[in-house]
């Protein structure tokens, strides 16, 4: 028969109970825990464990909310390549937490993000869209496309800068090739390199920033112009990928036209041609147009990696677009790639 012992009940006016001092529950160790016939709801203190534990019906659980580790990869948009003769687009900022891998800017690895898996701990992801392709002007170094942020929890990776007022970004644009932006993008800590320097020259411009190095100056007086930096590659998903590569810059003369940084860089152009976009779900900059239009920044993209025996993520993901759940070894991936949503995991 149980037994409730207290020193003096009292009427309380609220609607609630009040208790003057400590509840002190039950103490047991855990055979005595175990030896008990227990139904759902029932609570004791675990002096083996040091822990308030209840039952759920079916077997005895902690108080505190259980949790694990996530790996993850987050890249940001694009920056837009710089219409006319304005640089390259810098690659979406790179945050990378997965095995020791290099983060963005030749950064160390960052720490894996501790997560709750009650079903109930809402966490968002966004993934970044590129900066837009912008048309071609009539005169000047132009451009202000740069690419959008993508997150997971409170993880914020930068979109890319653009070529003329949003130059500074995840990874900087190129300078352009005239007074208006010379000065080239500056990229972001632990998410990004500088974009090349422009010249006051007409000729050629500088190549935007990537995750793994700066973005190509205009190379003046050749005017080759200046090629886009190179990304950084990541195995979060099994197989190794290189992602946020640099926009090309321009040159004002025949081929070859600068290239895109590897990861997804988009290249640039030759005087009258359109800089190329970068590539979707790698947050490369966009190419440089050269007295014409410019290449979009590339999508970015959002990567959780995690022990397949720690945690599911839920079902339920609306507003997000992905490629499902997907097991490398003994761990489980999901690349997001488009949309803004919640999601938890048990």
């Amino acid at each position: 028969m149980s037994t409730l012992e207290t020193n003096a009940i009292g009427k309380y006016s609220g609607d609630n109970v009040s208790v003057d001092d400590a509840l002190n529950l039950k103490s047991y160790d855990t055979a005595g825990r175990d030896a008990l016939t227990s139904v759902a709801g029932d609570m004791i203190y675990n002096t083996t464990e040091s822990k308030v534990q209840f039952h759920n019906g079916s077997a005895w659980q902690d108080f505190s909310t259980p949790s694990f580790s996530v790996s993850y990869l987050i890249i940001a948009g694009g920056g837009g390549g710089g219409r006319q003769y304005g640089g390259g687009g810098g690659a979406g900022g790179y945050r990378n937490s997965y095995a020791s891998e290099t983060s963005g800017r030749n950064s160390s690895t960052e720490t894996p993000l501790t997560i709750f898996k009650d079903g109930v701990t809402e966490y968002l992801v966004t993934v970044g869209a590129g900066g837009v392709a912008g048309a071609s002007g009539t005169s000047g170094a132009q451009g202000d496309y740069p690419g959008n942020d993508s997150i997971f929890s409170n993880i914020v990776s930068n979109g890319g800068g653009s070529s003329v007022n949003s130059r500074n970004g995840g990874s900087g644009a190129g300078g352009a090739a005239s007074s208006i932006g010379l000065t080239p993008g500056l990229g972001t800590a632990g998410q990004g390199f500088d974009g090349g320097s422009g010249a006051n020259t007409n000729i050629a411009s500088a190549g935007g920033g990537g995750a793994g190095a700066a973005g190509g100056d205009n190379g003046h007086p050749v005017s080759v112009g200046g090629s886009g930096g190179d990304g950084l590659s990541s195995s979060i998903t099994g197989s190794a990928v290189t992602r946020a590569g640099g926009g090309g810059g321009g040159r004002n003369s025949s081929t070859p036209a600068p290239s895109g940084g590897s990861g997804g860089g988009g290249n640039g152009a030759t005087n009258g041609n359109s800089g190329s976009a970068g590539t979707v779900n790698t947050g490369g900059g966009g190419g440089n147009g050269y007295n014409s239009g410019s290449g979009a920044g590339g999508s970015g993209v959002v990567i959780l990696r995690w022990a397949t025996a720690d945690a599911t993520i839920g079902a339920t993901r609306t507003g997000l677009v992905d490629g499902n759940v997907q097991t490398s070894g003994s761990d489980s991936y999901i690349v997001f790639t488009q949309g803004t949503g919640i999601v938890t995991f048990s």
